[in-house]
C-alpha cells in the first residue's frame, strides 16, 4: 500500500499537470513581475510588456489575456495558465467591472460541464481557475469598497488568496496594521478566502505559518543583486536590500511553497469538489436537462440530423447544377439553330438582290 503514492507521483510526472492562476488588481501593482519571480520565466513578462500602441494598450485593459507557459522541474512539468486582468478599476467609473472576471470563470465552469457529457472524457482540457491572487494596494487602511464587491463575487466561484503588493513601501508596523485591517474586512463582509487547514498530521509545518501570515505580503524583483558576495534577487534601496527570498523580508517563499509545492492539490480540490460542485448543482437546478444522459443522444442525433441536412442540400444543389446545365445546353443548340435560320435567310435575300440587278 506504500508504494501507491509512489505510483501517483509517477504518474503525474508522466502526464504533467495543469494548473490555473489568475491575477487580479490595479495596474502597477506588479502582478506581471510576481508571476515571473513566481516561476522563473521570462516568457510571461516579455509578453505582457512588449511595445504596443494607444490604443492597444487601451483595448488591452478592457480584456482577460489568458497566456500559457510550461514550468519544468525535477522532470516533473506543469502546464501553467496564467489569467492576466490588466486594468482592473482602473476606469473613472468602476461599476460592474468586475463582471468579465465571473463571467469568465463561469465559462471555464460551462465548458467543463459540457467535455463531462461528452462522448470522449479521456483527454478533458481543465481550463477552470483554481486559484485567484487579488492584489490589494498597499495606499490604504484595509479593502475598498470596489475590493468588497469584487471579492463577494468571486469567493463562491473561485479560490481567493488576498495579497498586498509592493509590501516593501510599508514599515514592519504598518504592514502589521494592515493586515490586521484587511482580515477585520473579510470577516466583516463574509468574505471566504483560501486558507490552509491545520491539523495534527499534517506534514507540511508552512500551513500554520501560511495561515498566520494571511493576506501575503509580496515583494516582486526579477533582477538580481550582489550582496557580500552572495547573488540574490531583490531591491536595492538607500537604507538597505529588500531581499524576495528571505522569509523576514516578505512572504513570497510562503506563497511560493503554497501554489507549487504544499498546496497545489488542495487548491484544484477545492475547485473541484466544492466550488464545482456547487456551481454544478445550481446550474442543473436551473436547467435539468444540462445533466440528462439523454443529452448526449440527442446531441449525437442533432450532428447526424445536421450532416444528413448537409448531405441532402449538396445533393439538391448537385441537381439544380444539373438542371441548369441542361437548360443553359438548350438555349444554346436553339440560339445555333436560330442564327442558322438567320444566316440562310440572309442568303436567300442576297441571291434575290443580285437577280434583281441582273434582270
Amino acid at each position: 500500500i506504500s508504494a501507491i503514492a509512489s505510483q501517483v507521483v509517477r504518474k503525474v510526472a508522466r502526464k504533467g499537470y495543469d494548473f490555473c492562476v489568475m491575477v487580479v488588481g490595479e495596474s502597477g501593482l506588479g502582478k506581471s513581475t510576481l508571476i515571473d519571480t513566481l516561476f522563473s520565466s521570462r516568457e510571461y513578462s516579455d509578453q505582457l510588456n512588449e511595445t504596443l500602441t494607444g490604443n492597444q494598450c487601451i483595448e488591452r485593459t478592457l480584456q482577460i489575456t489568458p497566456r500559457s507557459i510550461e514550468v519544468t522541474e525535477r522532470n516533473t512539468h506543469m502546464r501553467l495558465t496564467i489569467i492576466d486582468t490588466p486594468g482592473f478599476s482602473d476606469a473613472v467609473d468602476n461599476d460592474h467591472c468586475w463582471e468579465p472576471i465571473v463571467e469568465h470563470i463561469d465559462s471555464a465552469f460551462m465548458r467543463f460541464l459540457a467535455d463531462e457529457r461528452g462522448l470522449d472524457r479521456s483527454n478533458i482540457n481543465d481550463t477552470r481557475v483554481h486559484c485567484c491572487l487579488y492584489f490589494i494596494n498597499p495606499i490604504g487602511h484595509g479593502l475598498r469598497p470596489v475590493d468588497v464587491v469584487t471579492m463577494t463575487a468571486l469567493h463562491k466561484k473561485v479560490n481567493v488568496i488576498p495579497v498586498i503588493a509592493k509590501a516593501d513601501t510599508l514599515t514592519k508596523a504598518e504592514l502589521k496594521t494592515l493586515k490586521q485591517a484587511i482580515r477585520t474586512d473579510l470577516d466583516a463582509y463574509g468574505i471566504e478566502t483560501f486558507v490552509p487547514t491545520v491539523d495534527d498530521h499534517d506534514p507540511t509545518p508552512s500551513s500554520a505559518e501560511l495561515a498566520e501570515a494571511m493576506p501575503l505580503a509580496l515583494v516582486g524583483c526579477n533582477a538580481t543583486v550582489e550582496i557580500g558576495g552572495r547573488s540574490l534577487r531583490g531591491r536595492v534601496y538607500p537604507w538597505g536590500v529588500v531581499e524576495v527570498d528571505n522569509k523576514s523580508h516578505c512572504d513570497f517563499l510562503l506563497l511560493r511553497e503554497m501554489l507549487i509545492q504544499t498546496h497545489t492539490q488542495d487548491l484544484k480540490d477545492i475547485t473541484t469538489e466544492v466550488l464545482y460542485e456547487n456551481w454544478r448543482r445550481s446550474k442543473l437546478a436551473q436547467d435539468p436537462q444540462l445533466g440528462s444522459p439523454q443529452r448526449g443522444s440527442e446531441s449525437l442525433n442533432a450532428s447526424r440530423d445536421q450532416e444528413q441536412f448537409l448531405a441532402d442540400s449538396e445533393a439538391e444543389l448537385l441537381r439544380r447544377h444539373e438542371a441548369m446545365k441542361r437548360d443553359l445546353e438548350e438555349q444554346q443548340r436553339k440560339l445555333e439553330e436560330t442564327k442558322r435560320q438567320i444566316e440562310e435567310e440572309r442568303k436567300r435575300m442576297e441571291g434575290l438582290r443580285t437577280l434583281h440587278k441582273e434582270v
